[in-house]
């Protein structure tokens, strides 16, 4: 029996591209390892976003080679978006490393892994296909509530801080059918939700298909009982989108839109392509078609010259909209974009001070948003046992929201109605209908 062993690190997209990969491996008669020690062969699936993730895998990577001594004939891979940053390093540094795979090489990995056999050679392999979806392969994945079905892949924007198109290419669509297919295979193991996937997910475009066309299909796929989608850019959010997004039940009214800057000046730099006021009219927009939809949004702070006027346009865009929740980042430079060039870096105390004023408004927000739910009834799929009571439930909103309420009779994969009675940090609290309580509070 050959045992694989994969660990995932970064994005959706990354959790989506390992259970493909492991879909692959396992037509070939490989068996999930129970742990990484009992692998045959063990793949990292590496993000490239950030400079952390990237010294986590090389950290990673020190304790594997003591693995390897021990057990020689392991194969070793690097999978993903590190693939093309880090060859040359492996190629000379790293010798015990087998493979570095790029993201549009993952058909090949059978035909790798028996010319590896037979040659006993590292493979490098990072092109990048203008063309490669994997529409005619099916991922494994562990039992659960969502199945994450990736749609399209690569970008076209080229953002200046963003790496994801020098790292997964241009972007290409799935034919309709093939995620049509994927999604009613996915219903059939017993997935209640499904998350559609993408570097820009409403760019969505294949024939005469577009984004819409794509949300509708799948809403109307028997047994798809919730949909949500990441992340889109707000630049293809249109009428069209939010209006088969209201005129559809299970599609759920959560829209992440990220923001990156409230400065017009620093959004320019970023090459994001719309400005302030562009942004808070689609927000606007959002709130007329689908009264009561949730926003998140991504924020990153410290971008080379952003001064504290830029910052504080930021802040001002965060009041006006007061977004449901944020992930917030400190600008880091990755080499190969354009924004790496720039001459004019924010220091790192500068950043960090800035990061820790946009959480503390954004948890305002968070509480804000979530005190008004106190007292609603709202539905909830129920996903797994509260993390900090074993007597408790914790499931999502419509809105994406996460709500904390005792077990009862029900079960998790089920929906039930729970009436808000407090809310705390990020989370809801409640109880089932059926046990009604007259007080309410924020905490």
């Amino acid at each position: 029996m050959k045992l694989y062993y994969i660990e995932t690190y970064g994005c959706q997209m990354n959790i989506a591209d390992s259970e493909l990969v492991a879909g692959i491996l396992q037509k070939e008669g490989y068996v999930q390892a129970g742990c990484m020690d009992d692998a045959d062969v063990i793949f990292l699936n590496t993000c490239a976003i950030r400079e952390h993730a990237e010294k986590k895998i090389h950290s990673r990577l020190g304790v594997l080679n003591k693995l390897k001594q021990n057990n020689p004939a392991m194969v070793l891979g690097i999978l993903g978006c590190m693939a093309q940053h880090v060859k040359d390093d492996i190629l000379e540094n790293k010798p015990y490393v087998d493979f570095v795979l790029g993201p549009d090489t993952y058909r090949r990995i059978p035909q790798l892994l028996r010319r590896h056999k037979e040659l006993q050679t590292s493979i490098v392999d990072t092109r990048l296909s203008r063309f490669e979806v994997y529409e005619d392969l099916f991922p494994s994945r562990r039992e659960g509530i969502n199945a994450w079905v990736s749609i399209m892949r690569g970008c076209d924007k080229f953002c200046t801080f963003c790496i994801v198109p020098f790292t997964r290419g241009r972007e290409r669509s799935r034919p309709l059918k093939s995620i049509c297919n994927e999604i009613e295979k996915a219903v059939d193991k017993g997935y209640v939700e499904i998350t559609l996937l993408g570097q820009n997910v409403n760019s969505y475009y294949f024939g005469s298909a577009r984004f819409p066309d794509l949300l509708d299909a799948v809403a109307k796929i028997p047994g798809v009982q919730r949909v949500r989608f990441t992340s889109p850019h707000p630049k293809d959010v249109d009428d069209d989108m939010l209006f088969v997004m209201r005129d559809n039940n299970n599609l759920c009214k959560s829209i992440h839109l990220p923001l990156q800057s409230g400065s017009d000046h620093v959004l320019k730099r970023m090459s994001r392509t719309y400005n302030q006021n562009e942004f808070l009219a689609l927000v606007t927009r959002i709130k007329e078609i689908l009264p009561g939809c949730s926003l998140t949004t991504d924020i990153i702070v410290g971008f080379p010259g952003e001064t504290g006027a830029d910052f504080e346009e930021t802040l001002k865009i965060m009041k006006i909209v007061k977004f449901d929740s944020a992930f917030t980042f400190k600008y880091s430079s990755r080499q190969g974009t354009k924004a790496a060039e720039f001459n004019d870096q924010i220091s790192e105390t500068e950043k960090q001070v800035r990061l820790e004023a946009l959480i503390t408004l954004q948890s305002q927000h968070t509480l804000f948003n979530n005190s008004r739910e106190i007292g609603n009834s709202l539905k909830v799929l129920v996903e797994k046992e509260s993390k900090k009571d074993s007597n408790k439930w914790a499931g999502r909103t419509d809105t994406n929201k996460w709500v904390i309420f005792p077990k009862g009779h029900t079960r998790i994969k089920e929906f039930v109605d729970i009436k808000i009675t407090s809310a705390h940090g990020v989370s809801l609290f409640g109880i089932p209908e059926l046990n009604l309580e007259s007080t309410y509070a924020v905490i």
